[in-house]
């Protein structure tokens, strides 16, 4: 599937090491590889970490296609309301094969 639908407009990504990345999405191409704008990575802590979950900021970024698991829209509105460093749950582990 093409994701020439999803640009210039806010996507989630899940990479092959479990990180979570949003952004608007400014290029692709068809072996996957993305390119955002305004990236934030969001850090989701587990339940019994005593730190909070955190956003990290990283710009413009560049997600290789042999790293993306997933890219998916997201609901801008829903997205907003969220305070995401309250938010808790399991890391998600790597999804390599080997």
């Amino acid at each position: 599937m093409s994701l020439n639908a999803y640009l210039s407009k806010k996507v989630l990504i899940i990479t092959v090491d479990g990180r979570t990345l949003t952004g608007t999405l400014v290029s692709c191409d068809q072996v996957t590889n993305l390119v955002l704008k305004d990236t934030v990575e969001r850090i989701i802590r587990p339940q019994d970490d005593d730190e909070p979950s955190a956003e990290q900021p990283h710009g413009l970024y560049l997600v290789r296609g042999d790293n993306v698991v997933i890219c998916g829209l997201v609901n801008e509105e829903l997205d907003a309301s969220i305070d995401w460093t309250k938010v808790r749950g399991e890391v998600i582990g790597s999804t390599k094969h080997v």
